[in-house]
C-alpha cells in the first residue's frame, strides 16, 4: 500500500467511524479491522493521530486502533504479529516530539508508549529513557508536560513487571535516575511555592501539576529502589494541593509497609508530623478529612509494626527492632499516651452533623454503615476506632485510668438539653465498648449495667435515643467478655423494650446484639468466674414476642443490606431455638417467597435467604414439606450451574438441598427432579463435592428404589469420570455412596452401580495401598457378599474370564488379601460386616475355602473381640453391636432433636445384618454346617489348621450356645 494514499483511505475510514450514522459507521468499523493486521497499518495511524491539523475526534480513534495493535500484534510471537523494521520505525516515531494539544489524547499517547516500554525497554529500546529525560529538561512548557506523563506512565508500567529479572533491570535503571527524579521533583515544587507567595496562580497550577507528575514518577522508583526523600508542604490551589499532600504520606505509607527496616530512621520524624497535625492545634485549619486517616494510619502501622517490637525473649531481638521500640518508647511518653487517647474520644469519636443528620434523613445506612474490611484506610470514623484500639492493646497500662476517669465524670443520666454532653457520653461509652476486651480485670460490667445502664435506658426522650442506641450497642460488645448468665432475663427484657423504641436506628442496633447475644460465644478470656453463654430455658418466655417484633422489623426496613442483617438476626434465632420456633413462624413463612422475588437483583439478600431456609428447615424437621412450592424452586435456581447467580449462591444452595433431603418425610416428584443439576455440579469437581456426595447419600436413605432407578446411570457416569482424576479422599467419598446404596437396597444398588465394581474387586486383589481406600473397597465387597451372594457370583466370574484365571483360583486371593489386610479397616461395623461376609461362604465343601479357612476364623475371632462384650452379672458374652427396637432419645435442651434422616438411618440399622445377626450365633450356627457338611474327622481336621490359642478364644465366646 502506497503511504499517501494509504493515509487517505484509513483517515477517510476513521473519519466514518466517527459517524453518528450506523450505516456509515459499522463498514468503516468493519474496513479498519480487516486492516489491522496489513503491514504498514500502524505507521499511517502514527501519521494521524500526530497530525494537529486533522479532527481532534478522528485522532483519537487513531491512538485507540493503535494501542489495541500493541496489545495484539506488537509481541513477536503474536499470529500477524508486526515486523522488526516497522516495529523500529514505530518507536522514533512515537518519541520525536512531546508536543500533544489535547490533555486526553497526550494521556493516551503516554500509556501506549509506556505499553511498548512495558514489552521493548530497555533492550529494543535503550533511547526511550534518556530521550524522556532531555525532553522534561526542555524548556518548552507544553513539551516538558508531556515528557513528563510520559515518564510517569513508564515508570508505573516498568515497575509493574513481576519476573525478577524484569525487576532488576528496572531496579538499575532506577538507580541511575533516581536522583535526577528528585531535583525535578523538588525544582517544581520549589517553582510552585515561589508561584503561590507571588500570587500568580496560573503558573503555580502549572507547576503543580509538573510538581504531581514528577511525585507520581519518583514515587514508582522509591518503592522499588528502597530509597526515600523526607516530604512535607501546606498551602492552597485546593483539590490539586490536596492531592499531592496524601501522594506524599502514601509514599511513606508504602514504603513502611514494604520497607519497615529502612524506614526506621524516618520513625521519629513521621509520628512528630503526624500527631502534630492530628492531636495538637498545628493542625487546626489546615487540615482536611483524608490527610488526616493518612497520618492517623502512618502512626497505626508504627505502633503495630511487629517489626518493631522486641521479641518475647529480649537477648533474642533483632537490633533494628531493640532500635525502633527505643525510638517509640522515648516518644510516647506519659503526657502524649494521655494527649492522644483524650483527643481521640473527645474530639474524633463524636458523632459529626453530617452523621446526625444521616440518622434522621436515612437511619437505615447510617445504622449499617460498612466499617469492616479495609474501610479504615479510606474512612476516618472506622480509622479513629482502629488507631484508638491498637493504641490502647499497645499502652493499656496508661491509657485506661484515662478512660475511666472520662467514665467516672460521666456518672448518671444526662441532660437531654445539653447536645454537648450526649455527644460526648456517647464517644466514651463506644470507647469502653471497643476496649472492653482490654478492660476485663478494671470494669464490673455486671454492676454497671444494673446501677447505672438500665436507667439510661429507660430514659425515653427523643434526644436521648443517642445513648440507648450507644447503651445497647456497648452491652453487645461486652456479652462476651463479661456478663453473668442471671443477668440474661434482665437484658431480654431491655430488648423487648428496645425493638419497640420510636426510632429506627435504636430498634436496628437492639436487633444486632440480640444476635451477638444468641451467638455460641467464642471467647480469648475464658474464666471459671465469668458464667458466659446463652441459655435457651431463659430466652424462651420471649420468644414469641421477640419474634413477632424482628419480623416487623424485617419489614419496616427497605434497604437490602438492612434486610440482610435483621434476617442474619433471625437466622440465628431459629438456629438456637431449633423445634421449639414452630408455633411462631407462619408469618416468616409467608413473607420469604415475597422477599425473594423482590431481591432478584440483590445476590448477597438471597444468601441471606437461603441462610435463613436452612435454619428454617432444621426447625421445621417433617413439617418443612409444606415449603416445598417456594424451597424447591429456590434450590433449583440456586444449584443450576447455566444459571449466573449460581456463583453466589451455590454454596447455601447445596447447604439448602442437603437439609431439605435430611429433614424430608417422604420423596416427591418435584424433589426427585431437582437431582438433574447435579451431574453439572459434579463435573465442577469443586470445594463443594462433599456437599454433592451428601446430597446423593441422602436421595438413597430417602428412597433408594425410585432414586437409583430414575439416576444412577448417570452418577455412575459421573463417578466414572471423577475416579480418573481425584485424591484418595475423593475416592472414599465416591465409593462410599456406593457403599451405603448397597446398604440400603443390596440388589438394586449392586445392579446399579454394576460399572463401578470391577474396579473395587481388582483393587482388593492387587492390594490398594491407601488404607482407608481398602477399608472402603472391603466394605462394599463385604456387603455384596453378604446381602447379594448371587451377584458375587457373576462378579468372580467376569473378573475370573478377564484375568484369564481359574474362578476359585481368584476367590482364593481375594479371601487371602481380605485377611491380610483386616487391620486397614478400623470401623467396628466394618470389621463385623468382613467376618460376616466371609462366614456366609460357608458351608462349603470347596477345596478353596476350605483352605483358607483358618484366616476366615482369625477374622472372626478378632471381630468377636470388637464386638463382645462380657456380661458381669453371669460371666457370658453378647454381642453389642444388635439393636432390637427403635428408641426416641432423650434429649436435654441444647441437643437438636434427630431428623428424619436420622431416623431413617435407625431403621435401616434394624435390618442391617450388622445390627440384626449376632456374630456370635452366626460363628456358631456356620461352624456346626461346615461339621455336618464333612463329618466330625473331616471338621477335626479342618480345625486342627487354625492356631490352637484361637480356638481357645473361638470356644469361650462360643460357651452357653
Amino acid at each position: 500500500m502506497d503511504m499517501d494514499s494509504a493515509s487517505s483511505v484509513v483517515l477517510q475510514a476513521l473519519t466514518q467511524a466517527t459517524s453518528q450514522d450506523t450505516a456509515v459507521l459499522k463498514p468503516a468499523e468493519e474496513q479498519l479491522r480487516q486492516w489491522e493486521t496489513q503491514p504498514g497499518f500502524y505507521s499511517v495511524l502514527l501519521n494521524i493521530f500526530n497530525n494537529h491539523m486533522l479532527d481532534v475526534n478522528v485522532r483519537w480513534l487513531a491512538v485507540l486502533y493503535f494501542k489495541n495493535g500493541i496489545d495484539r500484534y506488537w509481541r513477536r510471537v503474536a499470529p500477524h504479529a508486526l515486523s522488526e523494521e516497522e516495529k523500529t520505525s514505530l518507536r522514533a516515531g512515537l518519541i520525536t516530539n512531546f508536543n500533544e494539544p489535547v490533555n486526553q489524547i497526550a494521556t493516551q499517547i503516554a500509556v501506549l508508549i509506556a505499553k511498548v516500554a512495558r514489552l521493548d525497554c530497555p533492550r529494543q529500546w535503550p533511547e526511550l529513557i534518556p530521550i524522556l529525560l532531555e525532553s522534561v529538561k526542555g524548556q518548552d512548557g507544553l513539551q516538558q508536560h508531556r515528557a513528563l506523563l510520559t515518564f510517569y506512565h513508564v515508570t508505573k508500567t516498568l515497575a509493574s513487571k513481576r519476573l525478577a529479572q524484569d525487576r532488576r533491570l528496572f531496579q538499575d535503571l532506577a538507580s541511575g535516575i533516581y536522583s535526577f527524579a528528585c531535583s525535578l521533583w523538588s525544582h517544581h515544587t520549589d517553582c510552585f511555592l515561589q508561584q503561590i507567595y507571588a500570587r500568580d496562580e496560573a503558573a503555580a497550577l502549572s507547576s503543580l501539576e509538573r510538581t504531581l507528575l514528577s511525585l507520581k514518577g519518583l514515587k514508582q522508583l522509591t518503592i522499588v529502589n528502597y530509597i526515600t526523600e523526607n516530604i512535607g508542604s501546606d498551602s492552597t490551589c485546593r483539590e490539586k494541593l490536596e492531592k499531592m499532600i496524601i501522594l506524599y504520606t502514601k509514599v511513606l505509607l508504602d514504603f513502611l509497609e514494604y520497607h519497615p527496616c529502612a524506614f526506621i530512621p524516618l520513625i521519629q520524624r513521621s509520628l512528630e508530623f503526624a500527631v502534630s497535625y492530628v492531636f495538637t492545634p498545628a493542625g487546626e485549619g489546615v487540615t482536611f478529612e483524608r490527610f488526616i486517616v493518612q497520618c492517623m494510619n502512618l502512626i497505626k502501622m508504627i505502633v503495630k509494626n511487629d517489626a518493631y517490637k522486641p521479641a518475647k525473649n529480649i537477648d533474642d531481638s533483632k537490633p533494628e527492632s531493640l532500635e525502633a521500640h527505643k525510638i517509640k518508647t522515648a516518644f510516647f511518653t506519659h503526657p502524649t499516651l494521655t494527649e492522644i487517647g483524650r483527643r481521640l474520644v473527645s474530639h474524633y469519636f463524636l458523632l459529626t452533623e453530617e452523621e446526625l443528620a444521616m440518622w434522621e434523613e436515612d437511619p437505615e445506612s447510617f445504622a449499617v454503615e460498612e466499617t469492616g474490611g479495609d474501610s479504615w484506610k479510606y474512612s476516618l470514623r472506622p480509622c479513629t476506632e482502629v488507631l484508638f484500639l491498637d493504641i490502647f492493646h499497645n499502652y493499656s497500662q496508661t491509657l485506661t485510668p484515662v478512660l475511666l476517669d472520662m467514665v467516672q465524670n460521666l456518672q448518671g443520666p444526662t441532660n437531654v438539653e445539653d447536645p454537648v454532653q450526649l455527644l460526648m457520653k456517647d464517644a466514651v461509652y463506644n470507647a469502653v465498648g471497643l476496649a472492653a476486651y482490654e478492660l476485663f480485670d478494671n470494669v464490673d460490667f455486671d454492676q454497671w449495667f444494673k446501677n447505672q445502664l438500665l436507667g439510661e435506658l429507660q430514659v425515653s426522650h427523643h434526644r436521648y435515643k443517642l445513648i440507648r442506641r450507644r447503651v445497647i450497642w456497648l452491652i453487645g460488645q461486652w456479652i462476651s467478655v463479661k456478663f453473668k448468665s442471671d443477668l440474661r432475663p434482665l437484658l431480654y427484657e431491655v430488648i423487648l423494650t428496645l425493638m419497640q423504641d420510636p426510632d429506627l436506628v435504636v430498634r436496628i442496633e437492639t436487633a444486632t446484639t440480640l444476635k451477638l447475644n444468641i451467638l455460641p460465644i467464642l471467647t480469648l478470656f475464658f474464666r471459671l468466674d465469668t458464667p458466659l453463654g446463652f441459655r435457651t430455658e431463659q430466652f424462651l418466655p420471649y420468644l414469641e414476642s421477640i419474634f413477632g417484633l424482628l419480623f416487623q422489623l424485617l419489614q419496616q426496613v427497605t434497604e437490602c443490606d438492612t434486610k440482610m442483617q435483621v434476617l442474619h438476626v433471625i437466622s440465628c434465632v431459629i438456629e438456637r431455638v431449633n423445634i421449639q420456633i414452630r408455633p411462631y413462624v407462619g408469618c416468616l413463612v409467608q413473607y420469604l417467597p415475597l422477599l425473594w422475588k423482590q431481591s432478584e437483583e440483590h445476590n448477597m439478600l438471597r444468601c441471606a435467604i437461603l441462610t435463613a431456609l436452612i435454619h428454617l428447615v432444621q426447625g421445621l424437621g417433617a413439617e418443612s414439606k409444606n415449603l416445598y412450592p417456594f424451597l424447591l424452586p429456590v434450590i433449583q435456581l440456586s444449584t443450576d450451574v447455566s444459571q449466573p447467580p449460581h456463583v453466589y449462591l451455590l454454596e447455601d444452595g447445596l447447604e439448602l438441598w442437603l437439609v431439605t433431603l435430611e429433614n424430608s418425610p417422604a420423596i416427591t416428584p418435584e424433589l426427585l427432579r431437582i437431582f438433574q443439576n447435579m451431574s453439572a455440579l459434579l463435573e465442577l469437581s469443586s470445594e463443594n463435592l462433599r456437599t454433592c456426595f451428601q446430597i446423593v447419600n441422602a436421595y438413597i436413605y430417602l428412597s433408594a428404589t425410585e432414586f437409583l432407578q430414575n439416576y444412577a446411570e448417570s452418577l455412575c457416569r459421573s463417578f466414572c469420570d471423577l475416579l480418573k482424576d481425584i485424591t484418595n479422599e475423593g475416592q472414599v467419598q465416591v465409593l462410599k455412596v456406593v457403599e451405603i446404596a448397597l446398604k440400603v437396597s443390596p440388589i438394586l444398588g449392586a445392579h446399579m452401580f454394576q460399572p463401578l465394581l470391577p474396579a473395587v474387586f481388582r483393587g482388593i486383589v492387587d492390594g490398594e495401598r491407601y488404607p482407608v481406600v481398602m477399608s472402603t473397597y472391603l466394605g462394599i465387597m463385604g456387603r455384596v457378599l453378604l446381602q447379594n451372594s448371587s451377584f458375587f457370583s457373576s462378579l468372580l466370574t467376569q473378573m475370573a474370564s478377564e484375568c484369564s484365571q481359574e474362578m476359585d483360583q481368584l476367590l482364593g486371593s481375594v479371601i487371602e488379601m481380605w485377611v491380610d489386610r483386616m487391620d486397614n479397616i478400623t470401623q467396628p461395623e466394618r470389621r463385623k460386616l468382613s467376618s460376616l461376609a466371609l462366614l456366609s461362604l460357608l458351608p462349603s465343601d470347596n477345596s478353596v475355602i476350605q483352605d483358607k479357612f483358618c484366616g476366615i476364623i482369625n477374622i472372626c475371632v478378632e471381630a468377636l473381640h470388637d464386638v463382645m462384650t462380657e456380661d458381669p452379672e453371669t460371666g457370658t458374652f453378647k454381642d453389642c453391636m444388635l439393636m432390637s427396637h427403635f428408641e426416641e432419645p432423650k434429649l436435654s435442651d441444647d441437643e437438636e432433636p434427630p431428623t428424619e434422616q436420622d431416623k431413617r438411618k435407625k431403621l435401616l440399622a434394624l435390618e442391617d445384618p450388622v445390627h440384626s445377626v449376632s456374630l456370635q450365633q452366626f460363628v456358631y450356627e456356620k461352624l456346626k454346617a461346615q461339621q455336618a457338611l464333612m463329618g466330625d474327622q473331616g471338621f477335626g481336621v479342618l480345625m486342627e489348621t487354625v492356631d490352637t490359642e484361637l480356638v481357645r478364644q473361638l470356644q469361650e465366646f462360643l460357651q452357653g450356645l
